[in-house]
């Protein structure tokens, strides 16, 4: 069946983030059906909030297993600290997929500008929030965020989101904390360990190096689909593929390649190890410690799904949690079934 949704401008800080936009910037808004490299199959660039980050791994380990390639793609994958930073980059014309989380699209939605996400990778949000040694005794529960520094990736990205709805949820105003960007991996570890930030929410490998160092503790693990219920009260659907509705409605055949490797790429995952899985990526991704890079792997793989459908509930849970504490959603009719589709990944299992 099929849905679409709305896509429009982030926040501010979203949009201050081009600024920092380098590889992407030539001619992908122009890339078409027709558009393609020299012998190497047709050209499509995507940009990712982070590709070393294990909520967004089907990105890389799609490229690495060759699905792009026997589906007649030449994928160009591209990176950005944050989520915020890759839908920017979509938005701008500037790449024609994004790899981020799907809670974007409904609070973009408002601004009348359209998106959809085409297969939608996780049912949980893969996210932890740690809380450093200094302020563990201080911070025992979202309820202690007040008065607070807490790290996100970047204002305006997933984290910021979930951060606020955790301390919302907790009694605690969005007014009342001190959101503070510092992306992830050593930038995130230094600002905890610096005292930048008190807490923060971050993914896999940076929580495994985090726990290693014995530099912060779990304050709240969102990584499984109980940790999603018990935080968020339901299954909530984070990194995905999602595009340009218009651009998926006049490129459906890429977008079909698309879907295709990458629902191959999330089979694969439910029946490969972590060991294996780890193997597969790059090796500077382990920073130089291949079996920390594997247990980080094991402890986010349940957040994915198998199938790349959308999970029952979780467009509901999303609203739900972006109603707590942004006014543009609390006073617009959001629409969710235009907010995804399951029309490619439904084929692509067919």
């Amino acid at each position: 069946m099929r849905k679409t949704a709305r896509f429009a401008a982030s926040a501010a800080a979203g949009l201050l983030a081009l600024s920092s936009l380098t590889a992407c910037a030539n001619e992908a808004s122009s890339t078409s059906d027709s558009g393609r490299s020299k012998g190497e199959g047709e050209h499509v660039k995507i940009m990712v909030g982070g590709l070393d980050k294990v909520i967004y791994m089907p990105a890389m380990l799609t490229q690495r297993l060759g699905y792009f390639a026997d589906e007649g793609l030449d994928v160009e994958l591209l990176s950005e600290p944050a989520g915020v930073q890759a839908e920017t980059a979509l938005v701008s014309g500037q790449v024609q997929g994004a790899v981020g989380f799907y809670d974007h699209t409904l609070d973009l939605q408002t601004h009348k500008k359209y998106v959809e996400s085409v297969v939608q990778f996780s049912h949980a949000p893969g996210e932890v929030e740690v809380v450093s040694n200094k302020a563990a005794d201080k911070i025992t529960s979202p309820k202690d965020f007040k008065g607070k520094k807490l790290g996100v990736t970047g204002l305006g990205s997933s984290t910021d989101f979930l951060t606020k709805y955790l301390a919302v949820k907790n009694g605690v105003k969005v007014s009342e904390f001190s959101p503070v960007a510092v992306g992830a991996g050593p930038t995130f570890i230094a600002a905890l360990e610096q005292g930048s930030i008190d807490a923060g929410m971050t993914t896999d490998p940076t929580v495994a190096t985090i726990l290693k160092k014995k530099a912060g503790k779990v304050l709240v693990d969102m990584r499984t689909p109980e940790g999603s219920q018990e935080a968020l009260g339901g299954p909530y659907p984070s990194s995905s593929l999602y595009m340009q509705t218009d651009w998926v409605n006049s490129h459906k055949e890429t977008v079909q390649k698309l879907a295709n490797a990458f629902v191959k790429t999330l089979k694969w995952m439910s029946t490969h190890s972590a060991d294996e899985i780890a193997a597969k990526m790059p090796a500077d991704y382990s920073q130089g410690d291949q079996a920390l890079y594997a247990e980080a792997i094991k402890s986010t793989l349940p957040m994915f799904t198998t199938d790349g459908v959308m999970p029952q509930n979780g467009p509901e849970t999303v609203e739900k949690v972006l109603k707590a504490f942004n006014p543009s959603i609390q006073k617009a009719d959001v629409d969710l079934s235009k907010t995804y589709t399951t029309e490619f990944v439904e084929k692509a299992a067919g």
